[in-house]
């Protein structure tokens, strides 16, 4: 029994943090910042808005999943249109105040929410792997995740010493800048979609 409930949420527990630390990493790499994390992008906020719509309308745990997708790859889009051509920093910026517009919005469902399903929402905003049966996609996406930014280690370090270096050795800044962005979303969207906006820490 032990094998069969926890080993699977255990699984999975270390494939969501491994997705989470790559993408911390990766986003201090594009940012330059120390402090940037996964969810700075707005990810997180746009997955939780479209699971909680999904909560409220009485779906089930899959459309719950499917909304959570939609919700991110929304955030996704919405940031990268409204930063496109203003650089790093203007892509820092637009994240952060899409999230914390999503955070205003967040309250508002679970204010206007029936009480019988505020307890289900908070429990998948505090991050819940209660569903990890089958904890293979967020494993496997994490170990094909590492295994590509070992490869492309050479890039990510001189992305990293900064924009000036970057273009001095030819490096296409706005195409690596554009892969980071929506490789980070990509991997911040399955680690949410899995197991909520669990809390991370740098």
């Amino acid at each position: 029994m032990l094998t069969i409930v926890r080993l699977p949420r255990v699984l999975a527990a270390f494939g969501v943090g491994s997705l989470l630390a790559l993408a911390g990493v990766l986003l201090q790499a594009l940012f330059r910042n120390p402090l940037a994390d996964p969810y700075v992008l707005g990810v997180s906020g746009g997955a939780a808005i479209g699971a909680l719509l999904a909560m409220i309308a009485g779906a089930a745990a899959f459309s719950v999943q499917c909304a959570a997708v939609v919700g991110a790859l929304g955030a996704v889009t919405i940031v990268y249109f409204l930063a496109r051509g203003g650089g790093t920093p203007r892509l820092l910026l637009t994240g952060v105040v899409l999230a914390s517009a999503c955070g205003a919005v967040i309250s508002v469902l679970l204010a206007l929410a029936d009480s019988t399903r505020v307890r289900g929402m908070v429990f998948w905003l505090a991050g819940d792997l209660e569903w990890a049966f089958s904890p293979w996609t967020s494993a496997l996406a994490a170990l094909a995740a590492i295994v590509l930014a070992l490869a492309i280690g050479r890039p990510l370090n001189v992305l990293a010493a900064g924009e000036l270096r970057a273009r001095s050795v030819g490096l296409e800044l706005e195409a690596w800048r554009s892969l980071l962005f929506f490789a980070c979303a990509a991997l911040t969207a399955i680690a949410v979609v899995s197991a909520g906006t669990v809390g991370f820490v740098d």
